[in-house]
């Protein structure tokens, strides 16, 4: 582990390190994808989560199954109340095995079992949420790191240029084509690429450090930007999309079906409760003969039916607190439909407002790269000066980064409305990648010690119990069912 962790830091440290020379080896975004869905700590960490989230399952369904145990006893008493030559030294011990079973708790624990369904199903959405996230900050990386690329390679021709500029204005000076003044001005602007230069090094250290950061090791040779697939250009579709797979709309609904199994749960506690009991033991009156704990055992067994009747307030209580937090749950699912619907109309308004920029850009770099030639031609034969000169090499710069950064924003734009619609996970971006299953580890666990009657009990526990209320469509599907046939994962494509 240690090993591990020095190992990374030496990998941000080479990122930061200005001036340093790519790697040799290419790589492309999917390489970059596939190794931060495999190490990003964000996302193991989250998945770990959902796996401790699983366990929920297996102390929702231990209520269906037998509780045995084993106890003994020994005691030692001394009487000195007796008569003055009587012992009064005693010792007494026993053993005894007891087994315990409910057999119908008024849906108690049917509902809690399906409230612990309902949670996981959440938390797989939570770990979708999760998973775009990290994969959204490795586009972005990327596409910073290839930006910040073209940047230093832009202003390291621009100081090509101005040095050649300053050396021509050098020698026109010497034999009195122009002024001491013209120098000067081309000595500024060199001045000024040089002050540039060395803070495009600095940003594209900064971005590589971020690229190491999220990816888990220092770019190499960065091959062009792939077009991102399934960006959509139909903005109802992307609402309609977005409003049936973003995570976040998803796991509220989720959350919502658990919060109402819940209320369903607490009204259980007003419900008669029916428990079998049996136990065989025996005590001996003195330790040292153990053997008599045969001659003194014996087998009983019973049925024990219990009804609330006065607690309190305490099952008033409980019910009153899980309505509302049923109620925060509703809440929850218009709010998260709000802050997706915001989400989608403002990345999709952004992804179309940098299309056009990237156009623009691209038109201002083909005329002033015309009109940087033709300068500099007017110059020569004394119909520009070098101010002229100077001034349109800075625009045709300024328009080439600026063409750069709308292509990196273009591109980040679609990858933020791809996120927003929850169509950006591993095998949205490459349908070979080798993804994480989360129902592998729940199918793995769910009949850990499961006993063959579990589901004639459970069936019978959600006899007769108080319904759930649904809420939403979400809370309508039977939960167990959807985690049976496990869709919930496989969101309709269109």
């Amino acid at each position: 582990m240690l090993k591990r962790t020095r190992a990374l830091a030496s990998v941000a440290v080479i990122a930061v390190i200005a001036g340093m020379g790519a790697p040799a080896w290419a790589e492309t975004l999917k390489d970059a994808l596939s190794l931060a869905y495999q190490t990003n700590p964000s996302l193991l960490a989250q998945r770990a989560n959902q796996r401790a989230l699983d366990e929920s399952i297996v102390l929702a369904r231990a209520g269906l199954r037998p509780s045995v145990e084993v106890s003994a006893n020994a005691n030692y008493a001394r009487d000195y109340s007796g008569a003055l030559f009587s012992n009064p030294d005693s010792d007494t011990g026993g053993a005894s095995v007891g087994l315990s079973q409910v057999l119908w708790s008024g849906g108690r624990i049917g509902h809690g079992i399906s409230a612990a369904e309902a949670n996981i199903l959440a938390g797989r959405e939570n770990l979708r949420d999760i998973e775009q996230r990290v994969l959204s900050s490795v586009i972005q990386a990327y596409a910073d790191v290839i930006r910040d690329g073209e940047i230093l390679a832009i202003r390291e021709s621009n100081l090509g240029v101005l040095q050649r500029q300053l050396e021509e204005a050098s020698a026109r000076f010497e034999v009195g084509e122009i002024t001491r003044t013209d120098v000067a001005q081309s000595e500024s602007r060199l001045a000024q690429s040089e002050a540039d230069l060395a803070n495009a090094r600095a940003q594209l250290s900064v971005s590589r450090a971020a690229y190491a950061a999220v990816v888990g090791q220092a770019p190499g040779d960065l091959a062009p930007m792939p077009v991102l697939p399934g960006v959509p250009t139909d903005f109802d579709n992307v609402l309609d999309v977005a409003l049936e797979d973003n995570p976040s709309i998803r796991s509220a609904a989720y959350a919502l079906a658990a919060a109402e199994s819940n209320v369903a749960a607490a009204k259980a506690e007003y419900m008669p409760s029916a428990r079998l009991t049996a136990s065989y033991g025996g005590t001996t009156g003195d330790l040292a003969e153990l053997n008599d704990i045969a001659d003194n055992t014996r087998f009983q067994a019973g049925a024990t039916i219990s009804v609330p009747l006065f607690t309190g307030g305490l099952n008033r209580s409980r019910v009153a607190q899980a309505l509302e937090r049923a109620n925060v749950a509703q809440i929850t699912v218009e709010g998260e439909r709000r802050n997706t619907l915001q989400a989608v109309s403002a990345a999709y308004a952004q992804s179309i407002s940098s299309r056009a920029t990237l156009q623009a850009g691209e038109e201002a770099v083909r005329a002033a790269t015309v009109a940087a030639e033709g300068v500099r031609q007017e110059a020569q034969v004394g119909l520009r000066t070098t101010l002229d000169v100077l001034n349109q090499e800075l625009e045709l710069r300024n328009a080439q980064i600026a063409l750069a950064s709308a292509r990196r924003n273009e591109y980040v734009a679609q990858a933020n409305l791809l996120a927003s619609m929850g169509r950006l996970e591993g095998q949205d971006l490459d349908a070979a990648m080798t993804v994480y299953d989360p129902a592998a580890n729940y199918n793995r666990v769910r009949n850990r010690g499961g006993l063959p009657w579990d589901g004639v009990l459970e069936t019978i526990d959600r006899l007769a119990a108080p319904r759930v209320s649904p809420a939403n469509d979400a809370a309508d599907a039977p939960i167990d069912a959807q985690l049976k046939s496990e869709v919930v994962m496989t969101a309709p494509r269109d």
